[in-house]
């Protein structure tokens, strides 16, 4: 098995999805092949391939409870080398249901051993609840999208607490891939101080690429598409693809 990294941030709308969609398109343009988990009960991983989330066969929920393995649960994206183990509002209540289950912070880890992927890509869901820690606990990377905002450094700590309890007692094998700035603008100076306060908390953690505001990145998801294809042009395109090369150097060298 190749790399399995959990994409987190308990703050919503911070690019998370997006990051692990365009991410997971560009490492599979450099013949890796790869699988998202979306593990996030709002499902946009999956529709934001052009999915249906609401009639796939077996989802992620079914996999956790039992029901279905991870290999029946996977689907074929639009995209080439890109596979995707969907995810529906079903996922919600599993919270609740695996809360009595013997080992239920390890059943993701469970359920993808075997599996032959050269990246597995966790599109974590916006909180830190059972679902977050059943992602850390089955990943050995963590990447952090980060919004260029005067809030972004709050709750960092909380998310790094928790990665650091499930790095001691679950998973010793996880480490932080990187944190990502998304959503910079150039034109305005709180980017910048926004990126120069996480380079002096996190130094080389803190990855080179950062992900511009973009509204072709926006835009994207509603034809179902990745920005590979529907503006590889575009500056988001561009960053994504920087991205994935400063990805596959920090994991393969």
């Amino acid at each position: 098995m190749g790399a399995i990294i959990a994409v987190l941030n308990q703050k919503g709308g911070v690019g998370k999805t997006t990051t692990t969609i365009n991410l997971a398109a560009y490492l599979a343009k450099a013949g890796r092949r790869v699988l998202i988990v979306d593990f996030d009960p709002q499902g946009n991983a999956t529709s934001g391939l052009g999915l249906d989330k609401n009639v796939a066969a077996a989802t992620i929920y079914d996999v956790l409870l039992g029901k279905a393995t991870a290999t029946a649960a996977t689907q074929q994206t639009t995209v080439d080398n890109i596979l995707i183990i969907p995810a529906n509002a079903d996922l919600a209540a599993a919270e609740v249901e695996l809360v009595g289950r013997a080992n239920r912070e390890r059943l993701l880890s469970v359920a993808l051993e075997g599996l032959d992927y050269d990246y597995i890509l966790i599109d974590c869901p916006p909180s830190l609840g059972l679902l977050t820690v059943n992602a850390l606990a089955a990943a050995d990377q963590l990447l952090v999208p980060v919004q260029a905002e005067y809030y972004a450094l709050e709750g960092l700590s909380q998310l790094l607490s928790v990665f650091q309890t499930v790095r001691n007692g679950l998973n010793t094998n996880i480490n932080i891939l990187g944190i990502v700035v998304t959503m910079y603008d150039s034109r305005t100076s709180l980017s910048e101080q926004v990126h120069t306060e996480l380079k002096n908390h996190f130094g080389d953690k803190l990855c080179k690429t950062v992900i511009p505001r973009n509204i072709r990145l926006a835009e994207a998801p509603s034809h179902g598409k990745t920005i590979a294809d529907h503006d590889k042009w575009s500056k988001g395109a561009r960053a994504y693809k920087q991205l994935s090369k400063e990805i596959i150097k920090r994991i393969e060298g």
